[in-house]
């Protein structure tokens, strides 16, 4: 039987566009056996599993610096002048090393989670949208007074046939009414919040459903036949109400997306094709504003 073998997410922090461009390359030429990786674009919206980040920017550092406490996702630096605690490669980077030095890191995170879990604690993800620029001066509780969650509402999927809204259901469903039922809530269906996902293949009827009836959520696959995607995002988001609604795309690697055109039409970002079920909860808990697990 085939099983979809999900590459792990890299996101590269403070590269020239040349050396990122060699360092996807040189990600991409993975052993066949090993782990296997995929360069997060700028606006994607899915949680890394791991940062590379040039040594020897200051920006890329302090960027770092501000990754929430307690995040699981390693680090390997690029070049700099040595004094950092963290795992580094020098330059000229060699993909032989940079291979192994990345399953070392990622066999750490999964001890690491494994210590979290038998204390009956869980990662979260990070629910800002854009990095921290500098560490969090003010107490958690008054970030949280100051988040506005999401205006309640459907999840619509926008694609070829039903069968990924299916998946949506059942995974995230899943996953987070079990994390809703152990916060107490009641009444849990997708999401833990009793949000439905729908489904179309039509543009129009897209627009007349966001128009008719509250959505939170609004997933747009790239692919679909007949679909424009940064069209029907303008087309959604134009409106009235759905200033807050979330429209992203799903991409896969034949879709040249463009950040300028996307922001113009209001989208939020992008999943990467194929999306690994890990990454479709985090991206409804960082959308949706969905509760997070109690520690047992």
């Amino acid at each position: 039987m085939h099983v979809s073998r999900y590459p792990f997410t890299v996101r590269l922090v403070g590269f020239a566009p040349a050396e990122s461009a060699q360092l996807e390359t040189l990600l991409a030429q993975t052993p066949e056996l090993g782990p296997s990786y995929f360069c997060l674009h700028d606006d994607s919206l899915q949680e890394p599993d791991l940062y590379i980040a040039d040594g020897g920017n200051p920006a890329a550092l302090a960027r770092l610096s501000c990754l929430p406490p307690g995040a699981l996702q390693p680090i390997l630096l690029i070049g700099g002048d040595g004094a950092s605690s963290r795992r580094t490669l020098p330059r000229p980077i060699d993909r032989a090393r940079l291979c192994d030095t990345l399953a070392e890191l990622l066999d750490a995170r999964v001890q690491a989670q494994a210590a979290l879990a038998a204390r009956g604690e869980c990662s979260l993800p990070e629910r800002r949208r854009r990095p921290r620029l500098e560490p969090d001066s003010d107490a958690p509780e008054t970030y949280q007074r100051m988040r506005q969650g999401p205006p309640d509402g459907a999840v619509l999927i926008i694609d070829k046939g039903g069968a990924f809204r299916d998946h949506v259901a059942y995974v995230v469903g899943a996953k987070l009414s079990a994390v809703a039922s152990q916060n107490g809530l009641t009444g849990a269906g997708l999401c833990g919040c009793g949000r439905p996902v729908e489904w179309t293949d039509s543009s129009r009827a897209a627009v007349r459903l966001c128009d008719e009836t509250p959505v939170s959520l609004v997933m747009i696959n790239t692919c679909a036949p007949g679909i424009e995607p940064y069209s029907l995002s303008s087309a959604i988001k134009s409106q009235q109400g759905a200033g807050r609604t979330a429209v992203l795309f799903l991409v896969g690697q034949s879709f040249k997306y463009d950040s300028l055109r996307a922001r113009d039409a209001g989208v939020r970002g992008l999943l990467d094709k194929p999306v690994a079920d890990r990454h479709l909860v985090a991206t409804f808990q960082k959308l949706l504003a969905l509760p997070a697990p109690k520690p047992l």
